[in-house]
């Protein structure tokens, strides 16, 4: 209960600094361009291949009971409420939120974090606050180019293993997917951004014990945060799912 306790006071300590001064927007920018344009890459790759994996195995189903025109409709589902938000948040988790943590724990090390305590400057908000506001924009919209790249992948699937139409694709897209499925994907995404950013520049704050510290951080800032997401993922489907009904 203590590391609740302890964790929400950090918590209420990021909103606190967030709508304060001075605004940091040139280590925000730094962030928006370390977590999206260097993620982009990895995204696109995964989000084609995810998709295309996800209609091979799908459409294979539907061959079955010759409905291999349905296969579009029921990837861009699954893409929009639950693979992109959840794959995608795993490989924020491994390359942006280790990043985070590596780097914060090395400053905690190297006493660069007292240093900016000695001149007055609050770690939370230079180093923390930037990297949530960043993760919490950049991550949507890297889970919003997943969904469309998976999507894509599905269609090429279609098109060239199972012979569906692609006017008959994109049809069963737009009639089984609707604007609430993308937003509630983007909006699970959000959430894990947040709590991605938070948990992984707690971890590093925390560091201690020279290079040592900062691998022991770092792993156990991804695992956290993947259980996290995890739990988080859960609790939000199961709410949703309890609200329709």
């Amino acid at each position: 209960m203590g590391a609740v306790g302890s964790f929400a006071l950090y918590l209420r300590e990021i909103f606190r600094h967030m709508f304060r001064g001075p605004f940091r927007g040139r280590e925000i920018l730094q962030q928006l361009e370390i977590i999206g344009n260097e993620s982009a890459p990895i995204i696109l790759l995964t989000g084609f291949f995810t998709g295309a994996v996800f209609g091979l195995q799908i459409g294979g189903i539907f061959l079955i009971f010759r409905a291999e025109s349905l296969m579009g409709g029921a990837t861009a589902i699954a893409l929009a409420t639950e693979l992109a938000p959840l794959v995608a948040a795993f490989l924020l988790i491994g390359r942006v939120g280790a990043a985070m943590t590596a780097e914060i724990s090395t400053m905690v090390v190297q006493e660069q974090v007292l240093a900016l305590e000695a001149m007055g400057v609050h770690p939370i908000h230079y180093l923390v606050v930037p990297r949530v506001v960043a993760s919490m924009v950049m991550m949507p919209l890297l889970c919003g180019i997943f969904m469309a790249v998976g999507v894509f992948g599905a269609l090429l699937i279609g098109l060239f293993l199972y012979d569906v139409d692609q006017g008959v694709f994109f049809e069963r897209v737009t009639t089984m997917v609707v604007g609430h499925d993308i937003v509630a994907g983007l909006r699970k995404m959000l959430v894990f951004s947040f709590f991605i950013s938070a948990i992984c520049c707690r971890r590093g704050l925390s560091a201690s014990g020279g290079a040592k510290g900062v691998g022991l951080a770092t792993t156990t800032a991804v695992v956290t945060s993947l259980l996290m997401v995890l739990c988080i993922d859960f609790l939000i489907s199961y709410f949703q799912i309890r609200w329709i009904s």
